[in-house]
């Protein structure tokens, strides 16, 4: 087999991410108004009511970072065999989904935080294969 199991991970793993943050992101601009306001009401009672647009905007930037990262990292990976571009993609998708298990715990919604820790775990393996 002329492709390595290390290898093959790193693609797969980085196109996921880059799925799941490029589409996050891009519903995040294309309906900004739809889901800062779905946000507002959702942390409407917690320390992080008043805050809303700034970390929404924030975590717009983030999600579109690591997916972008990713993408370019998967593509990285394919045509010139290099995981450095998607080793920062998955590093800043952990950032964002640490971000959103933030808000989810402070919003005290904790079945919405409990099915960001699936997402974490794929990403620390990301950052893990994508490292080697």
């Amino acid at each position: 087999m002329s492709v390595s199991i290390l290898y093959l991970l790193q693609i797969l793993v980085s196109a996921f991410l880059a799925i799941l943050f490029l589409q996050s992101g891009i519903d995040k601009i294309v309906d900004r108004r739809g889901n800062l306001e779905w946000l507002k009401g959702h942390f409407a009672k917690s320390p992080l009511g008043g805050f809303v647009p700034l970390l929404f905007a924030a975590l717009t930037i983030i999600e579109v970072a690591a997916g972008l990262l990713s993408g370019i990292g998967f593509l990285a990976l394919i045509f010139v065999h290099d995981s450095t571009i998607a080793f920062y993609g998955a590093v800043m998708s952990a950032i964002a989904i640490i971000a959103l298990f933030f808000g989810q715990r402070m919003a005290k919604e904790y079945a919405g935080a409990a099915i960001l820790v699936p997402y974490f775990l794929l990403t620390l393996v990301a950052i893990y294969l994508l490292a080697h």
